[in-house]
């Protein structure tokens, strides 16, 4: 079995960078704009699968079932919270946000977006979201190659080390080469592979269950979702991470059309609701399916143990590599953005004072890739880094923390102001890692206290300071009324 799985692997990774060396030799002459954005040309099934599959890594198909399969049904409410949280940023944010960007001097990155969205020349605000931006996704993306390690390792024996390693090899190559388009055009076809392999794992499972002792050996409590107040307000606080999740809605702005963002949304908003409520049906049939064992607790191995229990080895193979898509199709958006927001906000802007060309900005983007790669690899390699879903959580509740509010209100609040924005994502990063250090003991997830921190003051300071311009004004009445 281990050498038909590892057949597919190959073969999947062969494709990957196939993708990747694709596009890079189609971006002949390609700008900065075409490698961060892919020239805001994505159609509505790319721009669709690529959200749902950047956003849902391998803690989908590792570290929430496992989560349900060792705890308890009261995990399906982070299902809950996402899948809610999902469908009310599709719906309210995402043409807004395409629109605003494209007025406000044609963004193509977040922090360049919250710049010129008060029509500023003030690089502070590009800065902070910069720094916060290399900080969290490095922690996100070692997440991604843990998971990749823990693949390898339980499946085919390889050493978890020397498995992160080719994973991040092949992550940063097709990343490196091809830019947004490869990552979207993986991102696709992984997207895919995910939700396939949800269905058809948990389904077959259930199928094959001993209905007359199914469940004889549960834990009480075990299927009750309304044991613990404090699983339902954290799950559904996992719901607010969308609206500041850069490397989520950075897609919204790449759609081509309003027509073809409406479409987008259907597919997308149906694609990650499958995929969480199956996500949770792989973790509780799973643990009926195959009863409790510590390891497979402890090392999220629920889906694997699941997969492997029923199917033959290419079978298996193909399934599981959907883990590789998942965990894939995030680290390289991941590294994009990261790439995006020091390059287009600090090395141009600041270190080149406005005088770095295409290419260079190209290369420079190309370098950051590499290097947080590395760094998320050390992070990962590190016995004491946390768990996979650890690792996830606290990289989510930052972004959502410092970012939500900040992009809702700028959407949505014409007396919005440079200072509360700033503001507002300095004291939501803040609150979240505070709260994380500190008052995590309180069970309460600290996206929720970091998010609530964040909006106060945002909103607060935005009133005790001067009203914008009328500039500023304009480009917010502007930017309601565009239309392709």
């Amino acid at each position: 079995m281990a050498t038909s799985e590892l057949i597919v692997f190959c073969l999947y990774l062969a494709f990957m960078l196939g993708v990747g060396i694709y596009f890079f030799v189609r971006s002949k002459g390609a700008g900065e704009k075409d490698y961060f954005l892919g020239g805001r040309k994505m159609g509505a099934w790319v721009s669709a699968l690529s959200t749902g599959a950047s956003d849902m890594s391998a803690w989908v198909l590792m570290g929430l079932p496992a989560s349900v399969y060792a705890l308890g049904m009261g995990q399906a409410w982070i299902a809950i919270g996402l899948a809610i949280g999902y469908t009310i940023c599709w719906l309210c944010e995402a043409s807004r946000l395409r629109r605003f960007s494209i007025v406000a001097n044609d963004s193509i990155t977040i922090p360049q977006y919250l710049t010129n969205r008060f029509c500023s020349a003030n690089k502070a605000l590009q800065m902070i979201c910069a720094v916060i931006f290399l900080v969290a996704y490095t922690i996100y993306a070692a997440s991604s190659i843990k998971a990749c390690g823990t693949l390898f390792n339980t499946v085919i024996g390889i050493d978890s080390t020397v498995a992160m390693y080719i994973a991040a090899l092949i992550i940063v190559s097709y990343t490196f080469l091809g830019g947004f388009s490869a990552v979207c055009w993986t991102d696709f076809f992984q997207g895919l592979l995910m939700l396939g392999a949800l269905l058809i794992s948990p389904i077959f499972a259930g199928f094959m269950l001993d209905t007359a002792g199914a469940g004889s050996e549960m834990p009480a409590g075990y299927w009750n979702m309304f044991a613990s107040w404090k699983d339902i307000v954290s799950g559904l606080g996992w719901g607010l991470g969308y609206f500041g999740m850069p490397h989520i809605i950075i897609r919204f702005m790449s759609i081509k059309s309003d027509k073809e963002l409406k479409k987008s949304s259907r597919i997308g908003i149906t694609w990650t609701v499958l995929i969480v409520i199956f996500s949770v049906a792989a973790g509780a049939i799973g643990r009926v399916f195959l009863g409790f064992d510590q390891n497979t607790a402890d090392n999220s191995l629920v889906f694997i143990n699941l997969v492997r229990a029923i199917f033959p080895g290419v079978i298996s193979g193909i399934l599981l590599s959907a883990i590789l898509a998942a965990a894939m199709s995030t680290a390289d958006s991941q590294l994009l953005a990261s790439a995006s927001a020091f390059s287009s906000d600090v090395y141009k802007p600041v270190l080149r004072k406005n005088k770095a060309g295409d290419k260079e900005m190209l290369w420079v983007g190309r370098i950051v890739v590499l290097v947080i790669a590395v760094v998320a690899l050390l992070i990962a390699s590190n016995p004491n880094a946390g768990s996979i879903m650890s690792l996830v959580s606290n990289a989510w509740g930052v972004f959502g923390a410092a970012f939500g509010p900040v992009i809702l209100l700028s959407l949505f609040w014409k007396r919005f102001t440079f200072a509360g924005a700033a503001a507002g994502i300095v004291v939501g990063a803040a609150v979240d890692i505070l709260w994380l250090a500190f008052l995590s003991g309180t069970g309460i997830y600290e996206i929720i206290p970091g998010f609530i921190a964040g909006l106060l003051v945002s909103v607060a300071v935005s009133l005790l300071g001067k009203a914008p311009g009328k500039e500023v004004v304009k480009l917010f009445d502007d930017a309601v009324a565009y239309k392709d």
